[in-house]
């Protein structure tokens, strides 16, 4: 009954599975922190895990739900002689809220918070969780589906969900203050976000991107901001220097 300890495969595949899922739910950390980053700090912290506690809850309900995730696959519906599934319409729509959104954030950040900018921040606590379930649904299905396509195993499945959403709850405040204390990674995170609203969308037209590509490409970006963010630091402390030798 305890076979599964002792058998390598099943740990190879755990470890891969929880490392893909972290990954894969990178971006749902940076919707989560820049969508509690505009609640009064107070309330941040409870966002973060509530918006977290509704991805584990809705990646272990898809994952108790296989054969209905598996039938998500078969065609609906044709369009132009595009076949479209119950999977392509979540991706599609999913894809098309998370780009209305980024863009919507982006134009919020240029144009600055308005004079009662803390008064909507502190009556959207509701209608942030709203917005951090509707895409939670969304990345827990492509989560889940690259669980089944890895997994035969339910139970290997539940525990590496479990373990990488503890993992990304206690990396999502460091990573939310981090984003919320930089402009630039700020406004890096939601162009970001407008990027994979692209790649869903294309993956509900059944056009598939390399996600291996989207998240080196990512990873490029951040590693040039962070040199970028050392390189200013390191400017303004000389700047700072400068009159105290003279």
């Amino acid at each position: 009954m305890l076979d599964w300890v002792t058998d390598p495969n099943i740990w190879i595949g755990f470890f891969t599975l929880v490392a893909l899922e972290i990954v894969l739910g990178i971006d749902n950390i940076i919707f989560i922190s820049i969508l509690a980053g505009k609640l009064p700090p107070e309330q941040r912290d409870r966002a973060r895990v509530l918006g977290l506690a509704a991805a584990l809850i809705s990646r272990l309900l898809l994952l108790l739900g296989l054969s209905w995730v598996v039938q998500l696959t078969e065609p609906l519906f044709a369009v132009f002689g595009h076949e479209i599934s119950g999977r392509d319409l979540i991706l599609l729509l999913g894809g098309l809220f998370l780009l209305g959104k980024s863009v919507t954030e982006i134009h919020h950040s240029m144009e600055g918070p308005g004079k009662d900018g803390k008064q909507a921040a502190a009556a959207s606590f509701a209608s942030v969780i709203v917005q951090i379930m509707i895409l939670d649904v969304v990345f827990s299905l492509d989560s889940v589906i690259t669980a089944i396509g890895m997994v035969n195993n339910i139970g290997v499945m539940i525990a590496a969900v479990i373990v990488s959403v503890l993992v990304m709850l206690f990396a999502s405040g460091p990573i939310s203050r981090f984003v919320e204390h930089h402009p630039s990674i700020k406004m890096l995170a939601l162009a970001f976000l407008v990027l994979i609203g692209v790649v869903l969308v294309a993956e509900g037209l059944d056009q598939h991107i390399e996600k291996g590509f989207i998240y080196f490409a990512m990873a490029f970006s951040v590693i040039v901001e962070l040199l970028n963010i050392r390189m200013r630091s390191k400017h303004a402390k000389h700047q700072e220097a400068t009159p105290k030798m003279k």
